[in-house]
């Protein structure tokens, strides 16, 4: 089976495609390399540059290879940048997936696997969150996944387009040769990490004023490897329906619980101030991944805190300047 990965060369994009790989897929990454990372492409994988928005690139190569399903990363995911930023992330990642979808139509690949985000919720009515919960997204990043799911949704319902999409909580951790290098880098634990290596002087925690047991934000975190098995789940289920399925451990952990545990995995004193309230930010996000454990059984293998520190800590000590590109 050929499998089509856009933005295959990002974080959680690259463990899937290996974790594709080792199942013995044919796996073809496709990547503008904006974001990504050519040297993330798990070997084995063959490699097309190219822009979703090129859709007679993007056409060609899917007459060429006919593919069977298509896999989704590709986006902007800075929540805060997007409120400096609205028009862009709402163009960047919804403008895409319109080509992308047409091309899959016209060539005959009607199954899609998109990654979405706990963004879409907004301000949680309850905790923990499931997936009836409403989209009330309180960002520009939020909406513009609420918005890709809408327009996925839409295909589906008149065109025949058969879909999953995985609202992610928040992913850390490295998977074998693969971890997270982001340019900028916003991500709780790996600037944590890089404090502790002394790339950064200080760790900056964002508000200590929130109604929470230590007055900092309250996060779920998964391990990239477990969301990536959820992704190739998801698809291998396509033929029983479309899904929706929330991603994450169903723990919450604090900002400063986060730094404790990184304290304890380094052997390291790790240096921060607290600053005020950062924009977008919500005080408690935690999932509910009860729907996705009993319909598909998926369950998490290295998602306790530690295991996502650890196996992050690593790569960066081995990849300090990430993949260095």
């Amino acid at each position: 089976m050929r499998i089509f990965v856009a933005g295959g060369a990002g974080y959680i994009g690259s463990v899937t495609t290996k974790l594709l790989l080792e199942e013995n897929y044919e796996v073809f990454v496709y990547d503008n390399l904006v974001k990504g990372h050519k040297k993330a492409i798990p070997k084995g994988a063959v490699f097309i540059k190219g822009d979703l928005l090129d859709q007679e690139k993007l056409n060609k190569v899917f007459k060429k290879y006919r593919f069977s399903v298509v896999f989704h990363f590709a986006s902007f995911i800075e929540n805060e940048l997007s409120f400096k930023r609205p028009h862009q992330f709402l163009k960047n990642n919804t403008e895409p997936i319109f080509n992308l979808l047409n091309v899959m139509l016209a060539n005959r690949c009607e199954k899609i696997v998109i990654s979405s985000s706990a963004a879409v919720y907004g301000l949680p009515e309850k905790i923990p969150l499931t997936e009836d919960c409403p989209l009330k997204p309180n960002s520009p990043y939020g909406e513009s996944k609420k918005l890709l799911e809408e327009i996925i949704a839409g295909y589906a319902r008149w065109c025949g387009i058969r879909y999953a999409s995985l609202r992610y909580f928040n992913a850390g951790g490295a998977y074998k040769d693969l971890g997270e290098d982001h340019r900028p880098e916003t991500h709780l634990i790996p600037l944590i990490l890089k404090t502790a290596l002394g790339q950064k002087k200080r760790f900056k925690i964002f508000g200590a004023d929130y109604e929470t047991r230590d007055g900092t934000c309250i996060r779920d975190y998964i391990h990239v490897y477990d969301l990536a098995k959820a992704h190739i789940l998801a698809m291998k289920a396509l033929e029983e329906g479309n899904k929706i399925y929330n991603l994450g451990s169903g723990k919450g952990f604090t900002v400063k619980e986060v730094l404790e545990k990184c304290q304890e995995v380094t052997g390291r004193k790790i240096p921060y101030e607290i600053t005020g309230r950062r924009i977008g930010d919500i005080p408690v996000l935690i999932a509910s991944a009860e729907k996705i454990k009993e319909e598909l059984g998926w369950k998490t293998e290295m998602s306790d805190l530690e295991t996502i520190i650890k196996t992050a800590w690593d790569w960066l000590r081995e990849h300090p300047k990430g993949y260095g590109d």
